[in-house]
């Protein structure tokens, strides 16, 4: 028997015999029927069943034994009411609308053929970083996910372009898998993710809230990845060999060339001297002009940033206008020089005359208040603060250090950039910019978030008929499956509750005398072993309900429980059995490379997932600062 079915059927075996050992078959009560129920269920699951199917059928059967045992008359009648009920409420889930927009935005994206040119622009801008294929590869990974959301995609993907290369340059096969399976994993993690999406309709919390927790430890976790990957490169040079010469050399088009050679290896100091001397070289002032614009692009963004980021800062105070309305209407009488005459005589008139229409008087108010307004002067700007000016000091410094070291190598490197990694940031921010500031819900987000990977897929000639179709079925196929997980959680949840097994938790959980501390470690280490044996679909739609009702007893906030969680859930894709980043990588990987070999390299990055989790426990500003400066 295979190591990776032994290990199941033992973590199997350890279920049922819990069950069995711990399980009062003397003295059963309807909370102990619940309990059995779960343990039915991650037994069954474990077997192979399909997850959605067997919540719902543990959900009838269950909900009928405790409607049954109350009155067996209504037993069917009001089984089959509840499921349809909870499939309704699943059904007018307007959060939901989000999933299918957004898996289809990342159907469409992967089609588009970024990837080989983002990662290939993206090692070469890291060249000169210690494992900058292993670098490249987490930061390829962490854009793409976030573009797409789709793990499956991720690592399919960065095993066919990565992995090859990785080992031609003599990299060691565990860090290379590791690098790719953990990299791989951050789109369900890092907005917009899908599962932020099931965690927040599970436990009612603001999926644009949750957007904004995430961001920061998305990044943190991202860099743990890059710092580790550094720090190995090391200590331990022979696991990534720095690459050869021929694979650093960026061939350069001609005009670059010519320019190089007359004048300087720097970019600003030759296009001077172009505008003036372009004959010399053989460069049209036509060309120097476009060069010397897309090389200025940088300072241009910056430039532009600073001064919105000015305007902002320095917008005058908003003044309550609805303060002198509401002393209007309770009586307060305003000065006679600040009410027009004509207005005041029209409200006069009109107070006498009962049969006035009420639309006559509030243009009326409303006349008198504006007169109120031009009279006001004008509101004046707020200096901008310190931080502004020492944003804009450092920054420029940067800018100049930046111009400094520009050479025509790194210039050709830019335009890779701006044809890979710069499309999918601006889609990016513009979906994310727009849930996080508050211009659009999430859904209306997704909806944008589709058009413009269609859009994207059209720019780069991959939009035709067949994409089309290959992103439609697949977004249908996982689109059913998250929502059909939905109604077999709901239906479960409630037999569970029926059953009395959430009251029975509850009270156990109370018993232990836990503080909020002990608490949340207890439950984050439940969550971690549940990811050995579980995905984070199965972990979220059964047993969020679960914990989530005893949060307030512990007063912990629903939205840092859930920024844990997704971190903690990372383990999900990572940890065998189950862990699906390992088989979707070894089913492109090279036949020397064993599936023991991937998961030797997906522990050291599973230990960083750890880190991650104590770090946002110890320091929660890394997940809450944004979400309360923003919305609270």
């Amino acid at each position: 028997m295979r190591k990776e079915l032994l290990f199941g059927f033992s973590i199997m075996g350890l279920v049922v015999l819990a069950t069995l050992a711990f399980m009062p078959w003397g003295n059963l009560e309807s909370g102990h029927v619940g309990l059995l129920m779960l343990a039915l269920v991650v037994v069954a699951i474990m077997l192979g069943f399909p997850t959605a199917f067997t919540l719902m059928g543990m959900g009838v059967i269950f909900t009928f034994f405790a409607y049954y045992f109350r009155d067996p008359n209504l037993a069917l009648t009001n089984t089959l009411t509840l499921m349809v009920q909870r499939t309704y409420g699943v059904m007018t889930n307007d959060v939901l609308i989000a999933i299918p927009l957004f898996v289809f935005m990342g159907y469409l994206v992967e089609r588009a053929n970024l990837i080989e040119k983002l990662f290939r622009s993206l090692h070469l801008a890291l060249v000169r970083v210690p494992g900058s294929l292993a670098v490249a590869t987490i930061f390829t990974c962490a854009v793409f996910a976030t573009a797409t959301g789709i793990v499956g995609a991720v690592v399919t993907l960065m095993g066919l372009l990565a992995l090859p290369q990785m080992l031609k340059s003599g990299y060691d096969i565990r860090v290379s898998a590791g690098a790719i399976t953990a990299g791989g994993t951050l789109g369900i993690l890092i907005p917009p993710s899908v599962m932020l999406i099931v965690y927040g309709a599970t436990a009612g919390v603001s999926v644009v809230q949750l957007y904004a927790g995430a961001f920061f430890p998305g990044i943190m976790l991202a860099g743990l990845y890059i710092l580790y990957v550094i720090l190995v490169a090391k200590l331990k040079p022979a696991s990534m060999p720095p690459l050869a010469e021929e694979e650093r050399r960026v061939d350069l088009p001609q005009a670059y060339e010519n320019l190089r050679r007359a004048f300087s290896d720097r970019v600003l100091p030759s296009l001077a001297r172009g505008f003036i001397g372009a004959s010399n070289a053989g460069v049209s002032v036509g060309q120097v002009i476009k060069t010397a614009i897309v090389a200025l692009l940088p300072a241009i963004f910056f430039a532009l940033f600073m001064g919105f980021l000015y305007s902002v800062v320095t917008a005058p105070a908003k003044i309550d206008e609805a303060a002198g309305l509401m002393e209007m209407g309770i009586g307060v009488e305003a000065p006679a020089e600040e009410i027009d005459e004509e207005a005041e005589e029209e409200l006069v008139e009109m107070g006498a005359n009962s049969s006035a229409p009420a639309q006559a008087k509030e243009e009326a108010a409303s006349a008198a208040t504006d007169t109120a307004k031009t009279d006001a002067p004008p509101a004046e700007r707020q200096p901008a603060p310190s931080w502004y000016w020492w944003m804009l000091g450092i920054g420029s410094m940067l800018g100049v250090a930046f111009y400094a070291i520009f050479t025509w190598a790194r210039l050709e490197i830019f335009k890779m950039l701006l044809g890979s990694f710069f499309p999918l940031a601006v889609l990016i921010l513009a979906v994310l910019g727009s849930i996080v500031f508050g211009l659009a819900t999430p859904t209306e987000a997704a909806a944008v978030g589709a058009i413009g990977g269609a859009l994207l897929a059209a720019a780069y000639r991959r939009l035709n008929y067949q994409v089309v179709k290959e992103s439609v079925f697949l977004t249908g196929k996982t689109s059913a499956m998250v929502c059909w997980l939905f109604v077999g959680s709901s239906i479960f949840s409630a037999a569970f509750a029926l059953l009395g097994g959430q009251e029975l938790v509850e009270k156990w959980v109370l018993g232990l005398g836990l503080t909020p501390i002990q608490f949340l470690i207890l439950s984050q280490v439940i969550i971690f072993l549940l990811g050995w044996p579980l995905e984070w679909t199965e972990i979220i739609v059964i047993f969020m309900p679960i914990f989530i009702p005893l949060l307030d007893n512990f007063g912990i906030d629903p939205l840092f429980f859930g920024l844990l969680v997704a971190l903690n859930l990372q383990t999900a894709f990572l940890s065998p059995p189950v862990a699906m980043s390992a088989f979707y990588l070894k089913g492109v990987a090279p036949p020397h490379v064993t599936l023991n070999q991937i998961f030797a390299g997906m522990f050291p990055f599973m230990g960083i997932q750890v880190v991650a989790v104590v770090l946002l426990y110890v320091f929660p500003a890394i997940g809450m600062w944004l979400p309360t400066v923003l919305y609270r």
